[in-house]
């Protein structure tokens, strides 16, 4: 398995490690649960290291990128960044993305790990198309860690961070940790107020602890992969493997807003354009459990009306520890997405009554000023 600048960090913190994407990263440390609910209420530090680091350089790569993903990139000025998807002709997802543009003529794209590769050969391919564009993959060089929760800022300051009370939702600045050049992006997969931290991979250990250190009076913990997914359940925020795959597309998945048809051709364009023209066949959508029950990935979603007949799937699923009810996604007919529409969920045998609701299932809008 291959394995991030932290490892020894995740060692000595006792750390539950596991193969996720080929990689030994921690599931946990003091407990899912308990660092689900330091991030809600203090604030928790993920090593998103595994995740795909690539830049893309030069005076033409504005053009590149408004051609190879579905979102207006024009749109983002320097310093500031956007979530987006790379599709295929088919329209089907590639993978999601974020894109930080972070010099006049300088992006960092930030990609899942099972879809580095996939990612960093599509584009490589692309760009031999493309003119005044260079394709880096950056992800060796670059450690990535994400602080987010209520004090996070807080924290960040208190490192050393003294302009971070200016930093902006989806805005990024260069700064210093540890002596290591930094760039700081206020994005995450939380939910809550927080920080993407990009640094050289010698730096991240020190920066590692150094954030512990001086988030301990804050109450910080290292939080895993576990929590990790629950608080983006909660925000109903997409899984790629789960959610979504090159099967899925934007319009299917509920991502229409990132799908900019007014920008100019872009790969996939048109498949994508004649679904959101005609509606999709299924729609991702959120859903709770009415009674006890935890629902998970690949249970089976039913029709009320006839409980025996599959009429979709689950996606992702897990007891909220926020709610205390069982929620999670799925793909049905359009006719069953609506809020409040009634469906069964097949747990293990038995059908359990759900109701369709608006995302996300966290109310609580942390983080947005």
């Amino acid at each position: 398995m291959k394995q991030t600048p932290l490892i020894n960090a995740h060692r000595q913190a006792q750390g539950k490690l596991v193969d996720f994407a080929g990689w030994e990263m921690p599931i946990q440390y003091s407990g899912v649960v308990d660092e689900y609910q330091t991030v809600r209420r203090y604030a928790g530090l993920f090593d998103v290291s595994h995740m795909g680091r690539i830049s893309v350089t030069g005076p033409g790569s504005l053009a590149f990128l408004q051609r190879v993903t579905t979102n207006d990139v024009s749109k983002i000025s320097v310093r500031q960044s956007q979530y987006s998807m790379v599709c295929t002709p088919r329209g089907g997802i590639k993978d999601d993305i974020f894109i930080y543009h972070v010099k006049p003529y300088e992006f960092l794209v930030c990609v899942n790990a099972s879809n580095r590769a996939k990612i960093v050969d599509w584009l490589h391919e692309k760009v031999a198309q493309a003119q005044g564009c260079q394709v880096q993959d950056r992800s060796e060089a670059l450690a990535q860690i994400a602080i987010q929760g209520p004090a996070s800022r807080d924290i960040l300051a208190a490192a050393g961070m003294g302009d971070i009370s200016s930093l902006k939702v989806r805005q990024c600045l260069d700064t210093t940790l540890c002596g290591h050049q930094t760039l700081v992006t206020r994005t995450g997969y939380t939910g809550e107020l927080g920080y993407e931290l990009y640094l050289p991979a010698e730096g991240a250990a020190a920066a590692w602890d150094h954030l512990l250190e001086t988030g301990r009076p804050f109450g910080i913990k290292p939080a895993g992969l576990g929590a990790r997914d629950l608080l983006r359940l909660e925000m109903a925020y997409l899984l790629y493997g789960n959610d979504m795959n090159e099967d899925t597309t934007p319009i299917e998945a509920g991502a229409d807003w990132v799908v900019k048809f007014d920008k100019g051709d872009f790969i996939g364009r048109a498949e994508l354009l004649a679904q959101h023209t005609t509606g999709p066949s299924r729609r991702l959508v959120a859903f709770e459990l009415v009674e006890k029950g935890v629902p998970r990935h690949g249970f089976t979603i039913l029709n009320p009306e006839k409980p025996h007949a599959v009429i979709g799937e689950v996606t992702s699923g897990n007891l909220s520890p926020l709610l205390q009810k069982g929620i999670g996604m799925g793909y049905v007919a359009p006719a069953a997405a609506q809020p409040g529409s009634s469906i069964l969920i097949d747990i293990r045998g038995k059908a359990c009554p759900a109701v369709v609701v608006k995302p996300p299932f966290y109310k609580r809008a942390l983080g947005t000023t």
